[in-house]
């Protein structure tokens, strides 16, 4: 077993992966791109709110600094990205497409896609189709009576649940296979469960089996249904493979800057939209309120948190060296705690700022001219710290 660490990619660690991992990210994202979704009617008992659209506002009306927030566009435009989205007190601030795009351009957005998955359990434990102390293994036969039997959910949302790990599995192996949740749910267990933090997406990928069987509903069906539909969020579908067998909860979601800034929104407004209690309050705490598990404070339920704490530096893939521990950090320093982000690859940031009513969407090319994105949470964090009066 391997003791209490953190393991997750970072710009670190991407360097030292291969062209050819990076290639299988890439071409994933392009493949699940055009993946098929069925029409399915969604259940008319979610009823959708009327039709959304967005209120504007300068950026002098809503308290910016015009010229410190430009040179944060100005920043982020630097940064190869194809859009950037600034909302406050529910009115569009800020509206900019680069590299071609429009507001119609749907996009991979990697894994901000988990925490879509993390609010379809919140919704189906409101449903009372499970609870995120349920054994995981209530849901996958394959993990009873094995070293897997104790993980719960709520060790998956946390990525604390021990399942197998390493960087060539994780980040190239899994995006090869046509049915991703078999393959996910056939791996092993390296630690026992709360013992370990890694940023796991083959473990995350298991939530389609347990929100399939718990539910009933396909999980790309399910996001469409109750959040995507009544949200107005017309340009974003979560992927599935071309047997229609799994839903790539991992990291397989396409979407656009301003669909993104509506499921932001959705958080900042407490899961409520247009009146309608779309996410249950209570979740939306749970989720991004306060830290998942002791061994990194940045981490909620697959979102990440700018809480301070411990946060421990992630090993190279090959190192023999020990984890660095990072004690009282943040990720974005200065910002304020109880700011959260969902974050994937290459620079993707869906960013709420609950104590100012902002957010920020900006998405981009994640390795554009040759050259992976550097932009982080604490990037899109300058629209609050740097240009925010």
């Amino acid at each position: 077993m391997i003791s209490a660490c953190i393991l997750a990619i970072t710009p670190r660690i991407l360097k030292n992966m291969t062209r050819t991992a990076m290639a299988c990210i890439v071409a994933f994202a392009l493949l699940a791109a055009c993946t098929s979704d069925p029409e399915i009617k969604p259940q008319a008992t979610h009823a959708s709110p009327a039709e959304f659209e967005w209120e504007r506002m300068t950026p002098q009306e809503a308290g910016f600094d015009p010229k410190r927030l430009q040179r944060v566009i100005d920043e982020t435009r630097e940064h190869r990205s194809a859009c950037l989205v600034v909302v406050k007190d529910g009115k569009l601030i800020v509206e900019k497409y680069w590299r071609g795009e429009t507001p119609e351009t749907s996009r991979p957005v990697f894994s901000v896609t988990k925490s879509v998955a993390s609010t379809l359990v919140g919704l189906a434990q409101d449903d009372g189709d499970l609870t995120i102390d349920d054994r995981a293994s209530k849901y996958i036969p394959q993990w009873r009576d094995g070293p897997s039997e104790t993980v719960t959910i709520r060790n998956i949302l946390a990525n604390d649940s021990g399942r197998q790990w390493d960087p060539d599995l994780d980040y190239r192996r899994l995006f090869l296979i046509e049915n991703r949740s078999e393959f996910a749910i056939g791996l092993g267990q390296m630690a026992e469960p709360g013992k370990v933090w890694a940023y796991n997406n083959a473990a995350i990928q298991s939530l389609d089996r347990i929100l399939h069987d718990a539910t009933g509903k396909r999980p790309y069906e399910m996001a469409r249904d109750r959040i995507f539909q009544p949200l107005g969020m017309k340009h974003t579908r979560i992927t599935n493979d071309a047997a229609a067998q799994s839903s790539d909860v991992a990291g397989g979601m396409v979407s656009t800057c301003l669909d993104m800034a509506r499921f932001g929104m959705l958080f900042e407004q407490r899961g409520n939209w247009q009146g309608q209690q779309i996410v249950p309050e209570a979740w939306v705490e749970e989720a991004t309120g306060a830290p998942s598990q002791k061994l990194n404070a940045a981490y909620g339920y697959l979102w990440w948190l700018n809480r301070v704490g411990d946060i421990r530096e992630p090993i190279d893939p090959g190192s023999s060296l020990p984890p660095v521990v990072q004690p009282e950090k943040q990720m974005a320093p200065g910002a304020p705690e109880d700011m959260y982000a969902a974050v994937g690859f290459g620079g993707q940031v869906v960013l709420v700022d609950p104590g100012s009513r902002t957010i920020v969407v900006r998405l981009g090319e994640p390795n554009a001219e040759g050259r992976l994105s550097t932009y982080e949470f604490a990037d899109a964090a300058r629209v609050v710290t740097y240009a925010l009066k």
